[in-house]
């Protein structure tokens, strides 16, 4: 048989041979050579909203099943449906109530420390939730958000309670001291990784393990326990090395928050205008690539670990000088594991995971809420929280749910028999 691209009489051109991205494997799971990680990671915008109404849908079902109120309207609710409507949604009616703005409130007082409890237990989130998000930037799935919220808040603990400084330097001491605790316990991890690659999901869950007995012994010890308690608490913070309060003493909401809010400014600045953030960002893309074009990829895994510790360390810091005001065994809560789906919702964007850690803070909020006006458990929050995290690493499925599949609607498109043109005819096609 003649050779088709060979033969001199009009042969078709040679078709171009695809080939993969950077880094990526022709056949791949991401189809382009990019991975299933790092498209989870950094998924577009619309996949996290359709996820978190998704979740919000399927929550309420939920509840409306599990509500014996529902089942009793159910029976007359052609006759009356407001009142089967409003036993659905009177959960979040309580979650809302309870998260934003409390309309049944008997002063103002009352009406907005919903919104300034929802800032404030949003602000250890945010931190932590940089922390995963830098990592996950950088190609690295950093889930130790939790021990190393623990060491920054151990490091930053015992400054406040030992040393005796004024106001402003204290703070900001113990503010340094919660830096330098998350960023070494991170940093460790970015060196086994760079310099044995050692996976870090391995190290830090270990490291997470290690981070909460340590803390638990130390608790015990006569350094760090509380005189005269026998529970496992440190003593109080000193006063100057608590974050002030932002709108009085009859709220929680404390100057922690501003900082998160700079610090989200100052992720953001890092990763889109130096030179240390496109190398992240270029490592995180294809490391083999990256260096081949002279970055040093085991420093920058060393430093953005150390960087995102130092994140999760704030976390911590946000705990003890800002809301608990002392250390003790359950500093940490599930801020850490939570942290994990802040950063996935935000689509490991700063100011993305900045409102998704917003949403969860009101989530925690508003559970307590809702738990205590309408007995609904809240456990299911955890449920609702736990479907965010599954529709965002299931793209595919979001788009199908709502009919935004592009590969459809591509085809779609294709089999319209639109104008078209005569093909070039081919010589040598038969032999």
């Amino acid at each position: 048989m003649p050779d088709v691209q060979n033969s001199p009489e009009g042969a078709r051109a040679p078709q171009p041979v695809p080939t993969p991205e950077p880094g990526g494997n022709p056949g791949s799971a991401a189809g382009n050579g990019e991975s299933v990680f790092r498209r989870i990671a950094t998924g577009t915008p619309m996949v996290s909203v359709l996820s978190v109404v998704l979740a919000v849908v399927i929550g309420g079902i939920l509840m409306a099943v599990t509500n014996p109120k529902v089942a009793t309207t159910a029976g007359y609710f052609f006759a009356r449906p407001s009142d089967m409507i409003s036993e659905v949604l009177k959960p979040y009616g309580a979650l809302i109530q309870g998260s934003i703005f409390n309309w049944q409130g008997v002063d103002l007082v009352a009406q907005l420390y919903p919104i300034a409890e929802t800032l404030t237990v949003s602000t250890p989130l945010i931190f932590a939730g940089l922390g995963v998000a830098l990592a996950f930037r950088a190609g690295l799935f950093n889930i130790g958000a939790q021990g190393q919220l623990i060491f920054g808040a151990l490091f930053g603990a015992y400054v406040g309670f030992t040393w005796h400084l004024p106001f402003g330097l204290h703070l900001l001491l113990v503010i340094v001291a919660g830096i330098v605790g998350g960023g070494i316990w991170g940093a460790i991890v970015g060196f086994l990784k760079a310099r044995t690659g050692a996976h870090e999901v391995i190290v830090t869950i270990m490291f997470n393990y290690i981070a909460v007995f340590f803390l638990l012994f130390l608790l015990t010890t006569a350094a760090f326990q509380r005189k005269g308690s026998t529970n496992p608490i440190s003593p109080f913070l000193d006063p100057s090395a608590q974050f002030p309060q932002l709108l009085g003493p009859q709220f929680r909401l404390h100057a922690g928050f501003i900082l998160a809010i700079l610090v989200t400014w100052g992720v953001w600045w890092l990763l889109s205008r130096s030179t240390v953030g496109f190398e992240f960002r270029a490592v995180g893309a294809n490391p083999h690539a990256a260096r081949t074009a002279g970055i040093n990829v085991g420093r920058s895994t060393v430093l953005v670990m150390a960087i995102a510790g130092a994140l999760s360390g704030l976390a911590g810091i946000a705990q003890v000088s800002g809301t608990e005001k002392y250390l003790s065994a359950g500093v940490a809560a599930s801020i850490g594991f939570d942290a994990i789906t802040v950063a996935l919702l935000g689509r490991s964007t700063p100011w993305g995971t900045f409102f998704a850690g917003l949403l969860f803070g009101a989530f925690r909020a508003g559970g307590v809420s809702m738990q205590a006006v309408t007995q609904t458990p809240i456990d299911i929050v955890l449920v609702i929280q736990s479907l965010i995290v599954l529709f965002i690493a299931a793209p595919p499925l979001v788009r199908a749910i709502f009919g935004l599949n592009p590969r459809r609607r591509r085809s779609a498109k294709g089999s319209d028999p639109g104008p078209s043109t005569p093909a070039p005819a081919q010589s040598g096609a038969a032999s």
